[in-house]
C-alpha cells in the first residue's frame, strides 16, 4: 500500500460557523448548499457568441500582454476583460476592454480585483 503524505494543511469550511476543517472551499457537509452560488458561465454571458469572439480575438493576440511586458512570450489561454463587465454587455462585448492573458496572469489578476473591488457609487 503506497501512501501519499499531505502537502497542505486542511483549512477551515466557509460557510458561516462551519468547525469543519477541509481541502476544499466548503466541507462536504456544506458544499452541496453552496454549489448553486454562481450562475453558469452561459447565463454569465460566455456561450458560443463568446466562444467564437474569444477564439477570435486570441488568433489575432496569441501572446500574454503580462508576460510580454516582462520579457518573456508565454502563449496566452484567457481574453480578460481589462475593467471587470460585472454584467454590462456594453463592457462585456467592448473589444477594446480586452486582453490577452495566460491563466497564471489571469488568475493573479482576477484574486486582486475579487480581494480589492472598486466600487464607484
Amino acid at each position: 500500500m503506497d501512501i501519499k503524505p499531505r502537502l497542505k494543511p486542511k483549512k477551515p469550511c466557509h460557510h458561516p460557523g462551519c468547525p469543519n476543517l477541509t481541502d476544499n472551499y466548503y466541507c462536504d457537509v456544506h458544499a452541496p448548499e453552496h454549489r448553486g452560488d454562481r450562475a453558469s458561465s452561459g447565463k454569465r454571458g460566455y456561450g458560443s457568441k463568446w466562444q467564437k469572439a474569444r477564439a477570435n480575438y486570441l488568433r489575432r493576440h496569441p501572446y500574454c500582454v503580462r508576460c510580454y511586458k516582462g520579457g518573456v512570450l508565454t502563449e496566452a489561454t484567457v481574453v480578460d476583460h481589462i475593467v471587470p463587465h460585472r454584467g454590462d454587455p456594453k463592457l462585456f462585448w467592448d473589444e477594446t476592454n480586452w486582453q490577452s492573458l495566460c491563466k497564471p496572469c489571469h488568475d493573479k489578476k482576477t484574486w486582486n480585483e475579487d480581494a480589492t473591488p472598486e466600487y464607484k457609487y
